[in-house]
């Protein structure tokens, strides 16, 4: 039997053997020297010779529960006594449960899930109803966006990893607000939210409103910079999306569930979506899971329609265990309030202290433990800061063990939801020592 829990292991040998046999995703194989980690628990990670790290990046933004969440272990380790897998088209009690706790905390009007194996195939799928739905083949999708790394969602993704990955047909970009960087000259949050839909009015007119099955927007664009829509923007895209008979899907993947201080971001702008997508923070990635919350008028249609979608693992039963046990645990250990809190009070008033401090900082920005901060060159001209910079920045924040979510030039400050106030203090306390160090 493989021995997972070898004390004789060393961070070299991990790496040597990762080296050896793992093929790393968004990377240039021969360049690698990847971080090494044996083990972990709620904000904190360690390597194999007991270096420890506060992890300020959730991973990939998904372990909002925090690592090795007891509950949760507690509910995978029940569920695998009783049931380790089952085909999808049987009912099994823990899909069926965690189908219940999602719409619970959905908005009116939703009443079934699709479960996925994570946040890609749960756009995929989403845009596969749209269409089966509507009759109509075109997406509308933000520039500034990050939708997963498969076909469709690759291509609905707005960044530069799109380009070499453009197979998929129908798909058409469009300028989402971004104040700070704005594309429409606006000086204020009204003047952007009012040029971004007309700007959005004229793409949906252009390709021909009859054409398009949906628009699919993340609520908050993580990825892409923590981009908080201004207000009425999202009321807006609601009320074109009416108008025009288009499927309105929100991406919560990364942005739902505790991360903004809310079950989903979509909380805090009294705006409902047709789809709601979802992945990361639903389990924590304890067990890979997704899928998307689908709404009344929706599944109506496939009551009489068929569905042609499907996955082997849709809904796992260790998934669903995983997702039960996440949210009763967040609920129990008010976990989303403490994001809310933790958001408010420490992280807000703490990077507005050091973008004060350092000059390199030129806009702070977010929701919850959904924070970033962006970097510049000079405020003046906003010139992002440059990756030399950016590079020195990271390595410095780690060597003071912080575990740090690093996008071109932000600092994404996004620690689990369970994060202490204590921690985040240090945590930025870490940030903040490595801006005044730095050398441009």
């Amino acid at each position: 039997m493989t021995a997972f829990y070898n004390e004789s292991l060393s961070n070299q040998d991990v790496k040597q053997l990762d080296r050896k046999g793992v093929f790393h995703s968004w990377s240039a194989q021969g360049s690698l020297d990847p971080l090494v980690i044996k083990s972990g628990s709620g904000c904190r990670l360690w390597d194999y010779e007991g270096r420890e790290y506060l992890d300020f990046s959730s991973q990939l933004v998904n372990t909002n529960i925090g690592h090795q969440h007891p509950k949760v272990l507690a509910a995978i380790k029940a569920q695998l006594d009783e049931l380790a897998t089952v085909a999808p088209s049987h009912a099994n009690y823990a899909r069926s449960l965690a189908a219940e706790k999602i719409l619970a905390r959905a908005p009116a009007g939703f009443d079934k899930v699709f479960f996925t194996n994570g946040g890609a195939d749960a756009n995929e799928n989403a845009i596969r109803m749209a269409r089966t739905v509507t009759g109509r083949e075109k997406v509308l999708s933000a520039y500034r966006s990050y939708h997963g790394g498969t076909g469709s969602a690759i291509v609905a993704t707005g960044d530069f990893r799109r380009v070499p990955n453009e197979y998929a047909r129908g798909h058409v970009h469009f300028f989402n607000p971004y104040l700070y960087r704005s594309d429409f000259w606006a000086q204020n949050e009204e003047e952007e939210s009012a040029r971004a839909l007309q700007h959005l009015r004229r793409v949906i007119e252009s390709e021909g409103a009859a054409s398009i099955a949906a628009i699919l927007l993340e609520t908050v664009p993580g990825t892409a910079g923590i981009l908080l829509p201004p207000k009425g923007y999202l009321n807006g895209v609601r009320a074109l999306a009416d108008e025009f008979g288009i499927v309105l899907i929100f991406d919560e993947v990364m942005a739902g569930f505790g991360r903004t201080g809310k079950w989903l971001a979509l909380d805090h702008f009294g705006v409902t979506p047709d789809l709601i997508t979802f992945a990361k923070g639903i389990n924590s990635g304890y067990v890979p899971a997704g899928g998307v919350i689908v709404s009344e008028q929706i599944s109506r249609h496939f009551n009489e329609n068929m569905f042609f979608g499907g996955l082997t693992y849709s809904g796992h039963p260790l998934a669903m265990a995983a997702i039960c046990g996440t949210l009763d645990a967040m609920e129990e250990e008010d976990i989303v309030g403490n994001a809310e809190r933790i958001g408010a009070n420490v992280l807000a008033p703490g990077l507005k202290q050091i973008a004060e401090r350092h000059d390199v900082v030129g806009e702070v920005r977010g929701l919850g433990v959904f924070q970033a901060i962006e970097l510049v060159e000079d405020r003046e001209s906003r010139q992002p800061l440059n990756a030399k910079a950016v590079g020195q920045l990271k390595a410095s924040m780690m060597e003071c063990g912080l575990l740090p979510f690093v996008v071109a030039n932000r600092i994404h400050v996004v620690p689990p939801c369970v994060v202490t106030a204590e921690e985040a203090e240090q945590g930025l306390s870490i940030i903040s020592d490595a801006l005044g160090s730095l050398k441009k």
